[in-house]
């Protein structure tokens, strides 16, 4: 192991609650209760099913088993994933649980609670002016679909999750632009659009462009507004693996995450489950969307170590010039003025960053979701070039995903950003032009029906009453659409909450380990598995999958234009049109056959050449962020009240997946419930507060009463709280360039009784 050159990071006090380390034993004792209670049998069944992780987008499964990785690496299964899987095997909600329940009472449901009903195994509709969801025919369910996707095409809409298959969601898209439709918003809209928007710009992909394999061979890796050991395990072997090589983590994150520190992985159970391994060599505590500042920072620490490779930067990238004169310009008191991170801490992480062989530089929601989310991975990838460290093995950029197939809803068209190799494809196949309106990603979308633009929407799993800021503009929104028909496996608070005007109708779904025919899902490395078939444990049920009920819609809607719809309820089918439709993806036609899995083609970059016109990386600056704060007085409170603004950050807890809830407390950061915020102690003092004190909290659009403040090693000046249910408080301002709302920088104040 390597010396750590930073003894602790800056904002290291934790509470009373907060463990040692990340992982450990509670992973194995968490394994062990759900394998001896009576739903064991099953979820061991399940989790050896030859069929992808239902959980983020570093899962492993497929053709090599449930438990191994694209690599052939074993015991690469974690608790996330049977977090998922236990709440897919659940029994189902009671035939008369919609009779006994108004649907006033169900919204009165927590997130945890809605998915605690149990699995969905009939379909039901809420009709106008009904308070309660009653069961409902296949027959009334196409007849009222087939009317409410005949209107206008500018008026009909989709969004969707990466719960999905590849073939649904490519048979979702084409339905919707054979309609005439661009409205195709997805829940990448609310994570990585910055991700994508940046990278297509700069390297002409949309995706990271390193592999498992190109990451084993890093010798460092920084990480920034990612929470893996909470949101993506499985990393955390890497990331261990590269530790015990010699290599080096720089961890960017505001609030220190005890899992990013120290982790304990039962992928080695002598020599990391019980000790833990050392994961950070260098942990920076940036003030919350002060990411540029950081980055530019970090450049100009390259410049002035002589780490930076002109070289490299004549070869293969253009404006180049600008970046470095940016960083050169910036004075060192306006960067660590405005990120809030010393100089000797830059310039430790310039030191390491100049003098590793191979660097991959990750990210996630930490960077994206800003105002300034794009600026935010510009500046990533300007330190990754002027270091040298693209184009070539064991380097690169890579976006974190944090859902299991939400890449694969993007690569499958699923995007209101059309590629051109895509769109020339499906003209071919429609024989006619798709120079279709602009289209609304899912901010545009919840604004156009509230706008009253909206009379149909189908939801393709995911919840876009809870993903979205503002609950209560989401649910006005939502009730001036006409239908709204949601495809689930399991209730939501979205089904209770975000009700249409006349139709409301949940069809319960088919898993990705139950359904009738094979599918296959994308990594967010790249790597395309193969599910096998499988069957439901629902007895009785009057269950769908998302292929069948996607087909026959369009069969009622198109007949046989542009391809025999019914015919692609074989998946084999749906697979040889996305072969000839979707770059990379020519594998995929084969694939029944030969149960070959891979990475899609043309996307991991291992020479310095990228799919830009001049074949040369776009280097672009990145102008410093205003982070000016409000005002107590702006939020209308009482002046004298001892109150605080902080930059508040939106997160999942440590058992939780996007929206839904698995436990109410979370045990990382020793939050014992999800009405708390995590403050630094000395911001609570400054007030008056002590831990455990009951505060209100208040945004632009709300508050909530009775927060208990947590004290946590957390940056002065930031706090953190849970979504989807601090939503409510703060209303969407949006990163314009791509629409995905600033859930990691909201202005709150916070007042005491």
């Amino acid at each position: 192991m390597d010396t750590n050159p930073q003894p602790q990071p800056p904002f290291h006090e934790t509470n009373e609650n907060t463990p040692e380390i990340g992982g450990g034993l509670p992973v194995i004792e968490y394994w062990a209760k759900h394998t001896l209670s009576p739903e064991g049998p099953h979820l061991w069944k399940t989790l050896f099913h030859k069929s992808a992780c239902l959980s983020c987008s570093w899962g492993t499964g497929g053709q090599k088993g449930g438990f191994t990785n694209e690599a052939g690496e074993k015991l690469q299964r974690c608790m996330k994933s049977v977090e998922a899987i236990s709440a897919e095997i659940q029994p189902p909600v009671p035939v008369h649980f919609f009779d006994d329940h108004k649907i006033a009472d169900l919204q009165q449901l927590s997130s945890m609670e809605a998915d605690r009903l149990g699995r969905l195994s009939f379909p039901v509709i809420r009709r106008a002016g009904r308070d309660h969801y009653e069961r409902i025919s296949w027959d009334e369910i196409y007849a009222i679909a087939t009317d409410a996707f005949k209107k206008p095409p500018e008026r009909v809409a989709s969004y969707s999750s990466g719960r999905g298959s590849n073939e649904a969601a490519f048979l979702l898209q084409l339905l919707l632009r054979t309609l005439g439709s661009n409205n195709l918003a997805d829940c990448s809209d609310l994570c990585h659009a910055p991700s994508t928007t940046a990278l297509k710009e700069m390297f002409g992909t949309n995706t990271s462009i390193v592999s498992l394999e190109s990451l084993k061979q890093a010798d460092c890796v920084v990480l920034a507004g990612a929470n893996s050991a909470y949101n993506h395990p499985r990393l955390m072997n890497e990331l261990i693996k590269l530790r015990d090589r010699g290599g080096k983590v720089i961890v960017i994150n505001p609030v220190m995450e005890i899992g990013l520190v120290k982790f304990g992985s039962p992928a080695f159970p002598v020599k990391s489950l019980i000790p833990g391994s050392e994961i950070a060599s260098l942990y920076l505590q940036p003030i919350p969307g002060s990411d540029v500042a950081l980055f530019v920072g970090i450049q100009k620490a390259l410049i002035e170590q002589g780490f930076v490779q002109y070289d490299f930067l004549q070869a293969h990238t253009q404006g180049w010039e600008a970046v470095l004169e940016q960083a050169r310009s910036l004075s060192w008191e306006t960067i660590t003025t405005t990120c809030g991170v010393s100089q000797p801490e830059i310039a430790a992480a310039a030191t390491i960053i100049g003098t590793s062989k191979g660097v991959v530089f990750g990210w996630a929601m930490g960077i994206t979701q800003h105002t300034n989310g794009v600026d935010n991975v510009y500046s990533i990838a300007n330190t990754a070039l002027i270091s040298g460290q693209i184009g070539k093995m064991g380097a690169g950029v890579m976006p974190v995903r944090g859902h299991s197939n939400v890449q694969g809803f993007g690569s499958m068209g699923v995007t209101v950003k059309l590629k051109e190799e895509i769109k020339q494809a499906l003209e071919q196949l429609l024989g006619r032009s798709l120079s279709l309106p602009k289209g609304y990603h899912t901010r545009d979308l919840i604004e156009a029906a509230e706008a009253g633009k909206v009379d149909s929407l189908m939801c393709v799993g995911g919840n876009i009453y809870g993903a979205n800021p503002d609950s209560a503009q989401a649910k006005r929104a939502l009730g001036n659409i006409d239908t709204i028909i949601y495809l689930a496996t399991k209730p939501n608070i979205g089904h209770f909450h975000g009700l249409a005007k006349t139709h409301t109708i949940i069809i319960p779904v088919l898993n990705r380990f139950e359904n009738p025919h094979k599918t296959t899902v994308e990594s967010g490395n790249n790597f395309v598995r193969l599910n096998d078939e499988g069957k439901t444990h629902l007895k009785n049920a009057d269950l769908i999958s998302e292929v069948q009920f996607l087909t026959e819609l369009a069969h009622r809607l198109l007949g046989k234009y542009p391809v025999e719809w019914r015919k692609l309820q074989d998946t084999r089918y749906v697979r040889q049109l996305i072969a000839t439709t979707i770059p990379g993806y020519e594998k995929i036609a084969t694939i029944d056959d030969t149960s070959e899995e891979f990475i899609i083609s043309g996307r991991i970059v291992t020479e310095p050449h990228f799919k830009t016109p001049s074949g040369k990386a776009k280097m672009l600056t990145t102008p410093l962020p205003n982070l000016a704060l409000p005002q107590p007085q702006d939020f209308d409170i009482d002046q004298r009240a001892n109150s605080l603004v902080l930059a508040l950050m939106t997160g999942r807890s440590y058992s939780q997946h996007n929206t839904v809830v698995y436990k109410i407390d979370d045990q990382y950061r020793g939050m014992p419930h999800r009405h708390c915020i995590l403050m630094n102690r000395l911001d609570a003092e400054k007030i008056g507060l002590a831990q455990h004190d009951l505060v209100t909290v208040q945004g632009d659009a709300d508050k909530l009463e009775n927060v208990e403040v947590i004290y946590g090693a957390v940056r002065e000046g930031a706090a953190l709280m849970f979504y989807p249910e601090v939503n409510v408080i703060f209303k969407a301002r949006t990163e314009t360039r791509c629409g995905t709302p600033a859930y990691k920088r909201v202005p709150v104040v916070v007042y005491g009784k």
